[in-house]
């Protein structure tokens, strides 16, 4: 993706209605609902059984308690670095947008529902962390960070729609169409020359949100990160790992010469962007969700306190078999609830190597995407 294009892609991202741009449209049921959860049946109650249910109210109390006056919440803000996770602990701007997902899960809003205050206090952090280029950003945290905080922006729009919010949506946007590169992925830093699937899916779903919303998002800027994912995906067995259904961590220009790495995570990241930009069939999707569903790659719930992939890996995976349906979903989605309960401390978080705000907040968002609240998890 050239210079010259990005300033014309710049100038594109607007307010329109979201037709023709290569994604999913949203139903719609989600937008514009402000009454809380206790107040109206919903979809999911079903799935989500009373144990569950517990569960998420002791997370979501908990996320309410951890909460700094600035709205932030606090975590290691770092890179994985092969099995460790080297982190400063600070307010953490993709941590925040995940912690108010959460509450934004169970049907609160900014300022209304039994976690509206939090809601507007995570909104208020992440607004005032969106720099001069549109870049979401504190203490160093990067496009990870970026892409939940624009997907965080773009599923309170959606929700409750606000002027200030869309303003900050449509930079966040903006800077994550234009520092797309000539491989039509993304990496650490906006404009870096190397991708890798994990940060790209990132960026994806968080471009899929705000689409949905009307943030105009080009066509031609889907269409390349699609083509990367494809890339990405293990057609066949190879003598460097033979897994095929997976997808490359990254796909290098010497590729398959120099192959990558495939695990889980990567594979239901790789799926759920495909998902996500209007995919529902072919190779790609067909051969990920056998290769998810292989007991042999599923992550281990004894691992889940001291690895930095777990619920990671299980927040797109979910989505994958959400998306998938029968007969995943129904294989799939109670026997991973079961394990997150049963993973849950007595004070009602859950733990990882990044921290326990992030690990409570994907913890709750997973078990309760059957509620459908989120429009980003509608199918």
């Amino acid at each position: 993706m050239k210079a010259p294009r990005h300033a014309a892609i710049a100038a594109s991202i607007g307010v329109a209605a979201a037709v023709g741009v290569g994604l999913a449209p949203a139903t719609g049921r989600a937008q514009g609902r402000d009454a809380p959860p206790a107040e109206r049946g919903r979809p999911g109650d079903g799935e989500v059984d009373a144990r569950a249910r517990k569960a998420i109210q002791r997370g979501l109390d908990f996320l309410a308690r951890r909460q700094e006056p600035d709205g932030s919440y606090v975590d290691g803000i770092g890179r994985k670095v092969n099995n460790t996770y080297l982190a400063t602990v600070g307010p953490h701007v993709g941590v925040t947008a995940l912690a108010g997902m959460a509450f934004l899960s169970n049907g609160s809003t900014p300022g209304r529902g039994p976690y509206g205050r939090q809601v507007q206090g995570c909104v208020d952090f992440v607004k005032g962390k969106v720099n001069a280029q549109g870049f979401i950003t504190n203490q160093d945290s990067r496009m990870y960070s970026h892409a939940f905080a624009t997907l965080f922006l773009a599923e309170v729009y959606g929700m409750a729609p606000s002027q200030d919010v869309l303003h900050a949506l449509r930079r966040s946007a903006r800077l994550i169409v234009t520092s797309q590169n000539e491989q039509g992925g993304w990496r650490y830093q906006p404009g870096a020359k190397d991708s890798d699937i994990s940060i790209t899916v990132c960026q994806v779903q968080a471009l899929r949100a705000a689409n949905n919303v009307g943030v105009q998002v080009p066509r031609e800027t889907i269409e390349a990160a699609m083509s990367y994912v494809k890339r990405s995906y293990v057609g066949q067995a190879t003598s460097f790992q033979n897994q095929p259904g997976g997808f490359w961590y990254q796909v290098h220009e010497n590729f398959p010469l120099r192959p990558s790495r495939t695990s889980f995570a990567l594979t239901a990241a790789g799926v759920t962007a495909l998902y996500g930009a209007g995919e529902y069939d072919g190779p790609e999707i067909r051969g990920g969700l056998r290769f998810l569903f292989d007991p042999k790659q599923r992550p281990r719930a004894r691992d889940m306190d001291d690895t930095f992939d777990y619920f990671y890996g299980h927040y797109y995976a979910v989505q994958a078999f959400f998306q998938a349906g029968e007969p995943y979903w129904s294989q799939w989605f109670p026997s991973l609830r079961d394990e997150i309960v049963a993973g849950q401390k007595p004070d009602g978080r859950w733990q990882d190597l990044v921290g326990p705000n992030y690990a409570t907040s994907m913890a709750c968002i997973i078990l309760q995407i059957p509620y459908r609240y989120l429009p980003i998890f509608e199918r």
